[in-house]
């Protein structure tokens, strides 16, 4: 196989990339590869974790993102490169009996982009990786969400005959991953104590506690934002715990210095690094893992590989990395494509180099309210929002994503019929 512009990764970035250069240039031009057959909006995992969004209803297939934008599409993970003869090699893919459905595959490629995103940073904290469940993609999600509703009804059974059955969850990390989980959580327990968990009382039983080692919970956003933050948790009976250092973690619970945290359930949210792989594709990396990329998005030394995402250490004019972000994915993904798009056109490079704009940050409290900050044009210059017009602004930024993946009119669609089939099915995933 080969193509002439090859991205690796189906995260918003990289989507977005191949839908709208597939657009513009057709399958024959524009290959993605991933190693899902879905795609799924990463910020709103917590919904699904939580089992008040139904994954199999939210994700969108690659293979018809493919043929309605005009890319193709390529299923398997990408295993090495070999950037001097530009190609890279695509592993087997076996099913649940470990039967052989697709071969190994060599892709060549002209033009490369690796979008491949993130992956938990556990910091060498003993028994973080095997004691924890992280957010990172949907089988993580759905992981947590089925453990969930086994501790539940485990904790039913044994409340109806007199004994202790409450749930402990512990979240490590209150930056907006953590944040998000405990308030989503604790509004999905009280649904969840209404469809059957009669002897569950969702405050009382489902015992949330997020440990945060800064400060203060969202320690990147305004103090404001942060404040607002912590009232709403505590409102919803969350035990939030800053300045704190997880030091271990086991079966039992949550070592912090002298305390320790019961837990049957622990989610780690506190940090995230580079894919590990990167660093063995003879491509440069930072201290981190990440891709060094100059101001172009360019792979330092190869002008035909290009990294986007949180998988590239891309400086801004202050010489400070740009932040992990969905924003900094998005911007990242226009600006390759105005690339792409002058090179097909015989056009010289852009003038400017990338640079990120920071237009501010959402973080969800449920379905019914959110708090952030939004940036102004004036340098400096930030609105506090909270309540009804935050969450439609959160919603927003959902609705924003499809509208670049499917187009105006099937999103319209899209959200019309996820708000009719609310009304016909539980809030809450029970199975």
């Amino acid at each position: 196989m080969h193509s002439k512009h090859v991205i690796v990764g189906g995260g918003a970035g990289g989507l977005e990339l191949a839908c709208k250069l597939g657009r513009k240039l057709g399958p024959q031009a524009v290959m993605l590869v991933d190693s899902r057959l879905f795609h799924i909006w990463k910020p709103s995992l917590h919904e699904v974790a939580a089992g008040t969004l139904d994954v199999h209803q939210e994700g969108l297939s690659y293979q018809m993102l493919a043929h309605d934008n005009g890319f193709t599409f390529v299923y398997g993970p990408m295993l090495a490169l070999d950037p001097r003869q530009r190609t890279l090699t695509v592993g087997a893919i076996r099913d649940d009996h470990q039967e052989q459905v697709l071969p190994e595959r060599q892709i060549g490629f002209e033009q490369l982009v690796i979008a491949v995103g993130s992956t938990s940073n556990y910091f060498g904290v003993p028994g973080a990786a095997e004691h924890t469940i992280s957010l990172n993609a949907t089988e993580d999600a759905e992981q947590f969400r089925l453990t969930l509703l086994k501790l539940l009804t485990q904790a039913e059974l044994k409340m109806g005959a007199q004994q202790d059955g409450s749930v402990d969850v512990v979240i490590i990390g209150g930056g907006a991953t953590g944040v998000e989980l405990a308030a989503e959580l604790r509004e999905a327990s009280g649904v969840y104590a209404t469809y059957g968990f009669r002897q569950l009382q969702a405050n009382r039983d489902v015992r949330i506690t997020l440990l945060e080692g800064a400060p203060r919970i969202l320690a990147p956003l305004p103090e404001k934002v942060s404040r607002a933050a912590l009232k709403l948790l505590e409102q919803r009976a969350v035990k939030v715990v800053t300045a704190t250092r997880v030091t271990a973690i086991d079966a039992r619970g949550v070592t912090a210095g002298a305390t320790v945290y019961p837990a049957q359930l622990v989610v780690w949210a506190a940090g995230i690094k580079a894919p590990d792989f990167l660093k063995t594709l003879g491509l440069p990396t930072t201290r981190s893992g990440q891709l060094d990329v100059d101001d172009r998005l360019a792979v330092k030394g190869f002008d035909y590989i290009y990294a986007l995402g949180d998988c590239a250490a891309c400086a801004g004019p202050d010489g400070k990395l740009v932040p992990p972000r969905a924003q900094a994915a998005h911007q990242q993904a226009d600006y390759l494509l105005q690339t792409f798009l002058r090179q097909q056109q015989g056009k010289p490079p852009q003038g400017k180099p990338y640079t990120y704009r920071d237009y501010g940050s959402l973080v969800s409290f449920g379905q019914t309210t959110s708090v952030g900050s939004l940036m102004g044009s004036l340098k400096g210059l930030s609105w506090f929002v909270e309540g009804l017009v935050a969450r439609l602004m959160y919603v927003s930024l959902h609705l924003m994503h499809h509208q670049a993946v499917l187009g105006t009119v099937r999103t319209a669609v899209l959200a019309l019929a996820r708000f009719l089939i609310k009304r016909t099915t539980p809030l809450v995933k029970l199975h």
